[in-house]
C-alpha cells in the first residue's frame, strides 16, 4: 500500500522537456527554463544567488539540455549555472544600451502605428499585441491607455 501511495505522490520531473533556445525566443525560453529549475527544486541558485554544488550542477545540465552545441562551447567554461545564464541573457537580450535603442525604435514605431482601411480590427489588434509582446521581451510595459 505505501508503494502505490508513493507512486502517486511522486511526480517524475525526468519528463519535462526544456525548450531550446534560439535566436528569437529567449523570453520564452527563460519563463521555460525557470519552471523547470523550480519543478526540480534549484531555481534559487540562478536567484538571488550561488547555491549548493548539486543544484548548480543540475542547472548546468538543464540549460545545457537546452541550448544548441555553439552556446555549449561558448558558456561551458563558467564554473557557475547564474554566471552561464547571465552571459546567454546578455547574448539574446543585448547589452542595455542595444536594449534602450531598440525600445525607443519601438516605441517610435508604435506611435506612428495606423490602422489602414484594408486591415481588420483583427489585425490592428494583432499588431498591437505584437507591439506590446515586443515591448515586454525589453522590460517595458505597455500602459493600457497607450494601447487603446
Amino acid at each position: 500500500m505505501s508503494d502505490q501511495l508513493a507512486k502517486e505522490t511522486n511526480t517524475n520531473t525526468n519528463s519535462f522537456q526544456c525548450l531550446k533556445l534560439i535566436t528569437t525566443n529567449y523570453t520564452i525560453w527563460a519563463m521555460h527554463m525557470r519552471m523547470l529549475m523550480n519543478v526540480h527544486g534549484v531555481w534559487d541558485t540562478i536567484d538571488p544567488g550561488y547555491g549548493e554544488v548539486k543544484q548548480n550542477n543540475i542547472e548546468i545540465a538543464l540549460i545545457f539540455q537546452s541550448i544548441p552545441e555553439a552556446q555549449i562551447l561558448q558558456v561551458g567554461n563558467l564554473r557557475m549555472a547564474k554566471e552561464m545564464w547571465e552571459a546567454l541573457k546578455t547574448r539574446h537580450l543585448g547589452a542595455e544600451r542595444v536594449k534602450e535603442a531598440k525600445l525607443q525604435t519601438l516605441m517610435s514605431e508604435f506611435d506612428g502605428l495606423k490602422m489602414k482601411e484594408a486591415r481588420t480590427i483583427d489585425d490592428y489588434a494583432a499588431m498591437l499585441s505584437s507591439y506590446s509582446s515586443k515591448a515586454a521581451t525589453l522590460g517595458e510595459i505597455f500602459p493600457e491607455e497607450k494601447m487603446i
